[in-house]
């Protein structure tokens, strides 16, 4: 996975697990404003499966998935769901 993403290369992507489960669409990014290092997703359309797995949520209840635990981007986000629970 290149090192450096844009955000907007991702925004509106599918999130799912290594395994194929769907979590939801990227909303937005949480970055590091000083050094521009992505820190979490903001997924929308969170699905039941996102919703059971205890993820950190924003003050609007929205789920946020750590950055480290994504493997791939491409035509979807895909994340290591061991890194993320």
């Amino acid at each position: 996975m290149p090192e450096k993403i844009k955000p907007n290369e991702i925004i509106a992507k599918t999130v799912v697990t290594k395994e194929g489960k769907k979590l939801g669409n990227v909303k937005d990014v949480v970055f590091e404003t000083r050094t521009g290092e992505l820190i979490q997703i903001v997924l929308s359309n969170a699905t039941d499966y996102a919703n059971n797995l205890n993820l950190e949520q924003t003050k609007n209840r929205e789920l946020l998935v750590p950055w480290h635990s994504v493997i791939a981007v491409g035509d979807f986000v895909v994340v290591n769901e061991e890194d993320i629970v």
